[in-house]
């Protein structure tokens, strides 16, 4: 279902592309879909998957081409053809499945059997079944979140996160914590596994068995740093009830940085975190990408003109304060969100009593 899927998606694409030869006008998602829905009934190959999953399929490039005429002068490529190998997933929405109780599901005709990491609780909205480059197969459940959580004030301590290069986090209580580097640690074992592969002849079973080999070393980089953004956003979160950080340009640090920024992989710590956060009540916070935080001396509140992002270390010419760029920021952030809530007082000299 997910290669008839993947050949469905190429063909969209193709008529997508002839459409504008022809016409030079944009192809429409709802011409799109009643044209695949009359192709669907003459394939027998294409009616293995759901109706709802190919309109679905067409919703998604509609998407992406959207996008890029939003953001094509930021670089932003239109959608273009894929490997059916390497097609990923389908999505059903309201038809096309059935959960039989227990842990057996019905899709289309066939009864499968699954393992359930957790309880599906609320209603289910739609079903995407995934597979992974080694051939597992994932299902991903969404449902109506029916339980309306409170945010909780347990600790009583509030604290903010500056990210940086050599240390993953630094906190307003002048805590630091450091990152594994996952991919660092593995970067050796990655390229002897690289290495074995494009040795191998294009086609052959060699190549395949060198290819998972690949594919299971980076994976295990993945999984061992998620499990760490795991355990740390549960160390943070039953410290602190509300957290306090930057709003970053992800896209812009990984063009400076490249492999050092995916080893870290701040976003995907940042989504982690304001899951577990949302689950147990408590609060992220996030500030104004502009706000020039290593900038501003938390002592007096003086801005410096301008700060190299060489210097890690600055002597206020205000109040002679000597400020470590990354603490003075995490204090700078946690102010920030402080002066805009109404009841907290002068936050610049509560930080140390709430944040220690």
């Amino acid at each position: 279902m997910i290669n008839a899927s993947g050949v469905i998606y190429n063909h969209c694409i193709a008529l997508h592309r002839r459409y504008y030869k022809m016409w030079g006008k944009h192809l429409s998602c709802t011409k799109l879909q009643s044209h695949i829905a009359k192709l669907r009934k003459r394939n027998p190959s294409w009616q293995s998957v759901g109706s709802q999953a190919v309109q679905d399929i067409c919703q998604r490039i509609e998407k992406a081409y959207q996008l890029f005429f939003k953001h094509n002068k930021k670089g932003v490529r239109p959608p273009g053809f894929k490997k059916v190998k390497k097609y990923k997933s389908f999505t059903l929405k309201q038809a096309g499945y059935k959960f039989l109780g227990g842990n057996r599901v019905k899709i289309g005709n066939r009864v499968y059997q699954f393992w359930k990491s957790t309880q599906i609780e609320g209603t289910v909205k739609t079903l995407t079944i995934k597979r992974t480059p080694l051939g597992e197969l994932f299902m991903v459940v969404v449902v109506d979140d029916v339980v309306k959580r409170e945010i909780k004030f347990e600790t009583g301590k509030i604290a903010g996160f500056d990210f940086g290069l050599k240390t993953f986090l630094t906190c307003s209580d002048s805590s630091s914590i450091e990152s594994p580097q996952f991919l660092k640690q593995s970067l050796n074992t990655i390229k002897k596994a690289s290495k074995q592969h494009s040795k191998k002849l294009k086609g052959s079973s060699n190549r395949e068995r060198a290819r998972k080999n690949l594919v299971r070393k980076h994976e295990d980089v993945s999984l061992r740093r998620r499990d760490w953004f795991w355990k740390l956003a549960h160390e943070l979160t039953n410290k602190f009830d509300v957290l306090c950080f930057e709003t970053l340009n992800l896209k812009g640090m990984q063009r400076l940085w490249g492999r050092k920024i995916s080893d870290l992989a701040f976003g995907e710590f940042l989504q982690i975190l304001e899951w577990i956060a949302k689950k147990k009540g408590k609060q992220v916070i996030f500030i104004d990408q502009w706000y020039p935080s290593s900038k501003t001396c938390f002592n007096c509140e003086h801005v410096l003109e301008s700060l190299d992002l060489s210097v890690r270390e600055w002597r206020c010419p205000s109040c002679q304060s000597v400020n470590g760029r990354d603490e003075n920021a995490a204090r700078e952030y946690l102010c920030s969100w402080g002066n805009k809530n109404a009841g907290l007082g002068d936050v610049r000299r509560a930080v140390p009593a709430i944040a220690v």
